[in-house]
């Protein structure tokens, strides 16, 4: 089977081996194609169109053939939208036929949503050899695990052999430190044929600081009304922002047809500026439901600062009008500091009543729905979110930025009381949210995720100094040798340090936690899941005492779902047995005992008749 996404920009191959390059370039005066192939060099003047677009077709390029565009007589620059830079983002883009794949999962159809559980990962640190034909290798651990959604970390092109992928600047190519475009293709359907679903991480609030182009022959790229932490905001509302919300959404269906995965994670849409109707987001999403979400099943995850409950809701029969669901920070933060006691920046927020908004996290989705947020100054934070199915959230312990972000970038395991941690994962991975586990976290991987680069040496200076200098403003870098000890994010060393030890699984320490995670995610398959599907109410929740948590939600096919759960390091009685079967229990808890320091009871009781 092949699949192709036919795009109006890039290089596209015709059945009879011509290719036509077709450039949007409102900023230059000529532009020129320049192939280099085995036979040598060529350049083709590319004709003016409408609008700012050119184009120009080449007959007989050999499948070797590599090109780039001349700006002007002046600067040569790859292809925006190319398909693969074998040769970094400063090079010449490759010419791709994506007809040249045979895909051999023509039945997969992806699964429901309320089936996932995520596993984030990044490809270059997964495994030792950091690519995609590495990660393969892998797949069969995580079935086994329990996981049924690999999220990798953005892939489109960056400066460097290395970076988290938020840097990317060529967003239609994967970056070729990982493999080439069919290498990624074949772990999409490796993954597929183990009933494991892709999704991928994309950025479309920002280009990366090194490698774009864009300004060179299309600035109007950018919208100057608008500014972000990295500079112009991308276009979207601006004069001519037509092609630039057209070379985005094609981007999504790109990779949702071309790479079959099944969903995309859109980053820091909170960053996306956008004041016209509808908002890019809503268009994208528009777009892929009608699309390739028709006759598959295809995800939308957002992450956003905002807590914007509208990206959320559902219509009628529970389908989402836009995202299917969000990164739930709210829930993370609160367990982080019911779990470290840390009450540093935004965790201020959660510092007062932590164990109350973990429940109200649990129950309900954000635990700020429009309260004033003493971090953000006493200004309104969120949206009323318990109208929403708890699928519309994301929940986790960890992720790529919550422990990256960090100066040393510690896991929590590493943070964390034991027992508060435990009772957490205990807590999230059996309750009707969507669990993210973040790579490594199953065993408690003893090596950091730390925040890595490779840009080139002006810019990587500026880099460096300037983490160190933004993380001065916590105590314990006020000091100038405590910050010189933050690790070069431009350092090989750093990165290595990043990558997982897989030896680990097991040994002690370790092993236990690998044991709990994949106990519980059994548990989940076999006794919640199967009760999650057309689920639409928020769950009840209560403080018992100081430390203890009940919470109750009612399910999909109205089964009733119960936690009890003790924060605290000594027993409590329970002033009420919760009706049903058990599903999971703590040591005394099973013959109708206390809860136990740090433990928990869930019982499910069944719809009868």
């Amino acid at each position: 089977m092949k699949r192709v996404h036919t795009m109006p920009f890039g290089a596209q191959v015709d059945a009879d081996g011509s290719v036509v390059f077709r450039l949007w370039a409102p900023g230059a005066r000529s532009v020129q194609v320049e192939l280099t192939h085995a036979r040598g060099r060529e350049a083709l003047a590319m004709r003016a169109a409408a609008d700012g677009w050119c184009a120009a077709t080449a007959t007989h390029v050999p499948p070797d053939a590599t090109y780039a565009y001349r700006i002007d007589d002046g600067v040569c620059v790859p292809d925006p939208a190319s398909r693969y830079n074998p040769q970094d983002v400063h090079g010449a883009s490759a010419i791709v036929d994506p007809r040249t794949f045979e895909w051999p999962d023509q039945d997969w159809r992806g699964r429901p949503w309320e089936e996932a559980v995520i596993y984030e990962l990044h490809v270059g640190t997964f495994t030792p050899a950091g690519t995609f034909n590495a990660a393969i290798e892998r797949l069969d651990y995580l079935v086994r695990l329990g996981v049924t959604a690999v999220e990798l970390m953005p892939l489109a092109a960056f400066p460097g052999k290395r970076n988290w992928g938020y840097d990317g600047v060529l967003p239609f190519a994967p970056a070729a430190v990982y493999g080439t475009p069919d290498e990624l293709k074949s772990l999409v359907a490796a993954a597929h044929a183990r009933g494991l679903m892709m999704l991928l991480d994309v950025v479309y609030n920002h280009f990366g600081p090194e490698g774009n182009y864009l300004n060179a022959y299309a600035p109007q790229f950018f919208n100057p009304a608008h500014q972000t932490p990295w500079g112009a905001a991308i276009n979207f509302d601006g004069a001519q922002a037509r092609p630039v919300r057209e070379f985005f959404i094609h981007n999504a269906l790109y990779w949702l047809e071309e790479f079959n995965f099944d969903g995309l994670r859109l980053d820091a849409v909170h960053a996306i500026a956008d004041d016209s109707q509808p908002h890019i987001v809503r268009e994208l999403a528009a777009a892929v439901r009608d699309g390739p979400g028709r006759d598959r099943h295809v995800h939308l995850v957002l992450e956003n600062e905002r807590n914007q409950a509208s990206f959320l809701e559902r219509e009628a029969a529970h389908r989402p009008l836009c995202a299917d669901a969000q990164w739930n920070d709210d829930l993370h933060h609160a367990l982080h500091v019911l779990s470290t006691g840390e009450r540093d920046g935004y965790y201020a927020d959660y510092a007062d009543r932590p164990l109350g908004l973990f429940g109200r996290t649990l129950a309900e989705g954000f635990a700020y729905q429009g309260e004033p947020s003493p971090y953000r100054k006493g200004a309104a934070h969120g949206e009323p979110s318990s109208h929403l199915p708890l699928s519309a959230f994301v929940a986790f312990t960890q992720t790529h930025d919550q422990v990256g972000n960090r100066a040393f970038g510690e896991r929590i395991s590493a943070l964390a009381d034991p027992g508060a941690l435990r009772l957490g994962v205990i807590c999230l991975l059996l309750a009707p949210v969507i669990p993210m586990l973040f790579m490594g976290e199953e065993f408690a991987a003893s090596s950091p995720f730390q925040f890595f680069c490779d840009f080139g040496p002006g810019l990587a200076d500026a880099v460096r100094d300037g983490r160190r200098k933004e993380l001065a403003a916590f105590a314990r870098f006020h000091d100038t040798a405590a910050r010189a000890s933050i690790p070069d994010p431009n350092a090989e060393a750093t990165f290595a340090a990043s990558k997982l030890n897989w030896g680990e699984t097991a040994l002690p320490g370790h092993r236990e936690w690998h044991v709990l995670y994949s106990d519980l995610l059994e548990l989940r398959r076999r006794l919640v899941v199967p009760h999650l599907a057309g689920a639409s109410h928020a769950g009840r929740w209560q403080l018992m005492g100081e430390t203890g948590l009940a919470v109750d939600w009612t399910l999909g096919d109205g089964a009733r779902l119960r936690l009890r759960a003790n924060f605290s390091a000594t027993p409590a009685a329970l002033a009420a047995w919760p009706s049903g079967e058990i599903v999971y229990a703590s040591a005394q808890s099973l013959q109708g005992g206390p809860l136990p320091a740090w433990g928990a009871l869930w019982t499910l009781e069944p719809v009868l008749g």
